[in-house]
């Protein structure tokens, strides 16, 4: 009996911290190297938000983790986040380090927040393409 117990916590504290993940931070971002079938784990990417001169601003920096994820870009609050932002992913070194060439040394995605939804920008990835595309 305590085992089962034990076990439903553990599945609820899991969901519950997915869903208070995914209520925190409106951008999200995933890359799957499709080449091998397997997340990208430690590409750097950017975050940047065109200002009203059309230059960017740096906003925040960080690298997936070992799920090719990076799930807290842009923290709710206070703050209005709607706007033209621009995702850099940094893909060079993540294929030197599989002793492989790519094509792409760097991607930039380009993108609009028009609300306050939730925003995931996944990333198909192989060593001489990828693709893009609204995700959830």
């Amino acid at each position: 009996m305590f085992k089962k117990l034990s076990i439903f916590i553990l599945f609820i504290g899991f969901t519950l911290s997915g869903i208070a993940q995914s209520q925190k931070f409106q951008l999200s971002s995933h890359i799957l190297d499709i080449s091998r079938g397997q997340p990208a784990q430690g590409v750097l990417i950017r975050l940047e938000k065109q200002n009203g001169d059309k230059q960017w601003t740096f906003i925040a920096e960080n690298k997936t983790n070992q799920q090719g994820r990076i799930q807290d870009f842009l923290p709710y609050g206070n703050k209005d986040h709607k706007g033209i932002f621009k995702l850099t992913y940094f893909i060079e070194p993540y294929f030197k380090s599989l002793k492989q060439n790519s094509f792409y040394p760097f991607i930039e995605v380009v993108f609009e927040i028009k609300d306050k939804q939730h925003y995931h920008v996944p990333i198909t990835l192989s060593a001489y393409g990828y693709a893009t595309y609204r995700g959830n």
